[in-house]
């Protein structure tokens, strides 16, 4: 499931040019989905990057091959790595959350954090829309969405199957299953050669302004419930009842917001997701059904499917 909440790009680096070996990158690149956010086209590097970006689409279902582009864009080898910088911490992202039944205290310094475990991403549906930031999630750009860490910062991201590398800048909240350390990008995930699997092990170490990883005594949080691949749960019809689902709850109406465009986005069409709003709280529910055991069978849907908790409540 992608959640995201969702895409304000790293900082990039040097002007458009072209390597020696490679052709020189058009003026004006046509993303083959979309334009990026803004509709400008990227800021290049000078050298490609030294891990290439290979995708193709697949119509075997290993993984969302309805959520990469069509075709690669020429200049993607080019795009630029983030580049730790100091940063002012976003006024409301950072604050402790609740989502599908479990609560997280996000981090408030960089450069304190490591972790081992699933890493996914997300593309063209969520292409442009906001993340939990603010800023547009860009799926050419070298961002990443986590559970826990500072927004935004930097973090450098190893394949532990390959040993391949990024850095990334994180402006963006999720993913939520358990044992998922990070959501990356589109491209962000092509270099580290997975994303036509959809997942794969990978460290995560949060950066310092000044590109510094973790100090040695900051132990490696391991996360080992592997993701589960079964389909999303059928949506259930609204029977007018007074019994709801709640996956998400937030004090920041511009998250929920972001929550519920990442949902609505993974939940089969007509899912009656909803946002209620009590006071400062925003809660992102599923619902209503008409009785307490007709949501707790969805409930177990939800679980059995994509390892969610769900909150029961009217």
């Amino acid at each position: 499931m992608k959640i995201v909440c969702l895409g304000g790009c790293a900082a990039l680096l040097a002007a458009c040019s072209s390597s020696p070996s490679r052709a020189p990158a058009p003026s004006q690149p046509q993303p083959p989905v979309a334009a990026r956010p803004g509709g400008e086209p990227p800021v290049l590097a000078q050298q490609p990057s030294n891990n290439p970006c290979v995708y193709a689409r697949a119509g075997n279902g290993a993984f969302y091959k309805d959520d990469g582009p069509l075709d690669l864009p020429p200049w993607i080898d080019l795009v630029p790595e983030a580049t730790p910088r100091a940063e002012p911490l976003h006024r409301f992202a950072n604050n402790p959350y609740t989502v599908l039944g479990q609560s997280f205290t996000p981090l408030r310094q960089a450069g304190e954090y490591r972790a081992q475990g699933v890493g996914s991403w997300y593309g063209r549906k969520f292409h442009g829309q906001k993340t939990s930031s603010g800023e547009v999630y860009d799926m050419f750009a070298m961002t990443a969405a986590s559970p826990v860490l500072p927004i935004p910062s930097y973090a450098r991201v190893t394949n532990v199957k390959n040993g391949r590398s990024v850095i990334v800048r994180v402006n963006d909240r999720g993913p939520f299953h358990k044992g998922r350390v990070i959501d990356l990008s589109f491209v962000a995930a092509c270099r580290l050669g997975y994303a036509m699997q959809g997942s794969s092990e990978v460290v995560v170490e949060s950066l310092a302004a000044n590109g510094a990883p973790p100090p040695a005594n900051v132990a490696t949080q391991v996360e080992t419930t592997a993701p589960v691949a079964a389909p999303l749960p059928a949506p259930i019809a609204d029977s007018g009842g007074g019994v709801y689902l709640q996956l998400g709850a937030f004090s920041s109406r511009t998250n929920a917001e972001a929550f519920h465009a990442r949902l609505a986005g993974e939940l089969p069409p007509g899912s009656p997701l909803v946002i209620q709003t009590a006071g400062t709280v925003h809660r992102v529910r599923l619902g209503p059904y008409p009785d307490r055991r007709a949501a707790e069978l969805a409930a177990r849907q939800l679980a059995d499917a994509h390892d969610l908790t769900a909150v029961i409540g009217r």
